[in-house]
């Protein structure tokens, strides 16, 4: 399911292939990649490291994905960014430096495997690698596709230094401790988020929410970042458990922090057919704008997915609650080759199905979290 070759003709190509494909990096397409810790890079002279695009079905045009590795002992040159921009740490472990501007001075923090954080609009950061014996790999997310499509100028884009931030903010509080914040708006099955720039290890991150409706008693966290306009979440649910189906708009990326298993991904309709894309820790995959997609634990630990995206624009697209019976498919509803593959796929591994035998029969089953009045 990977693969790696020349932009397929689709009529007018957007500005952002042509930057892309002009740096002469490997770009792998497909639907998912079992483990970006390994995968293929091609050396960048521009940014002085190895690295590699991503361009899975279901980003084209919306979200950009890089994977970029940093030598043993080694330091990037800093780069500056008109947009923000999500970096989540593959493997390894570094530092990351951030200015805001030339006339304030400049933050440094930690990061290791698992690590999340967001580098704000038109701020220069520059990541160095703390161990010498071993490379480090990250994933940069963001939203360069759209905007080059606005502004077909990456000169303009990347390290632009004409422009100078307005805000107040120090760095000090940008990437000060992530706090939690209660909206009832935010989600309407969790209530709240954590707002901040840098979430230190999303592996063992443990202030979670009941995740309620979305089946296998699953828990999760919203995550915003200062000044930003993308989001993120990561849900977690235990072993011998599955997600319902569910789909949404485009160009979130999803990748793992932890646990084994396999997602679905499907498009609407009773003949299509299902992709399996299976997964362990680091491996990503996207499921297209619409697509029916479903996550199955298989493993023996509790399993997560971190999902990178949307801008406001996407977030609610397929999602509004008047369409739940066609943008969610209900235990009782989906088709009995779901929970027939689940329960073999398990087995392989000797374990066996903790799915409830009522969920299948109720369509409004919902799993105790030990806070029910």
């Amino acid at each position: 399911m990977v693969q790696q070759s020349e932009t397929k003709s689709r009529g007018r190509k957007l500005p952002y292939d042509d930057w892309m494909e002009a740096t002469g990096l490997p770009v792998y397409r497909g639907h998912f990649v079992e483990d970006l810790r390994v995968v293929e890079l091609g050396w960048w002279e521009e940014r002085g490291c190895k690295a590699a695009f991503l361009n899975l079905k279901g980003m084209e045009g919306v979200s950009e994905g890089r994977v970029q590795e940093i030598a043993p002992s080694g330091e990037l040159p800093k780069l500056r960014m008109a947009i923000g921009e999500l970096i989540y740490v593959l493997s390894g472990q570094g530092l990351c430096t951030v200015w805001l501007d030339d006339d304030r001075p400049p933050r440094t923090f930690e990061w290791n495997a698992r690590s999340l954080f967001h580098i704000p609009r038109h701020s220069t950061y520059q990541l160095s690698n703390a161990r010498g014996d071993a490379p480090a790999r990250l994933l940069h997310y963001n939203y360069l596709p759209i905007a080059l499509s606005a502004i077909p100028d990456p000169e303009f884009l990347i390290n632009n230094h004409t422009y100078h931030r307005g805000d107040a903010q120090s760095l000090d509080e940008a990437f000060s401790k992530a706090v939690e914040v209660s909206d009832a708006t935010a989600n309407v099955r969790i209530g709240v988020y954590w707002l901040g720039n840098f979430f230190p290890d999303l592996g063992a991150w443990d202030k979670l929410a009941p995740y309620r409706g979305r089946g296998a008693g699953g828990s999760a966290v919203y995550m915003r970042f200062p000044g930003g306009e993308m989001g993120a979440h990561m849900s977690v649910f235990d072993a011998g458990l599955y997600k319902k189906a569910h789909r949404h708009g485009p160009g979130r990326v999803i990748v793992i922090p932890k646990g084994e298993g396999y997602s679905l991904l499907w498009r609407q309709g009773p003949d299509e057919e299902k992709i399996v894309c299976p997964w362990h820790e680091a491996s990503v995959f996207v499921p297209p704008e619409d697509w029916y997609h479903q996550h199955f634990n298989v493993g023996t630990t509790d399993a997560r997915y971190l999902a990178l995206g949307s801008l406001t624009q996407f977030a609610q697209k397929g999602e509004t609650v008047y369409e739940k019976s066609i943008r969610q498919i209900e235990y009782p509803n989906e088709d009995s080759w779901v929970r027939e593959r689940f329960e073999e796929e398990v087995a392989k591994r000797g374990g066996r199905s903790l799915m409830p035998d009522e969920a299948y029969v109720d369509p409004e089953f919902e799993w105790n979290y030990g806070d029910d009045a």
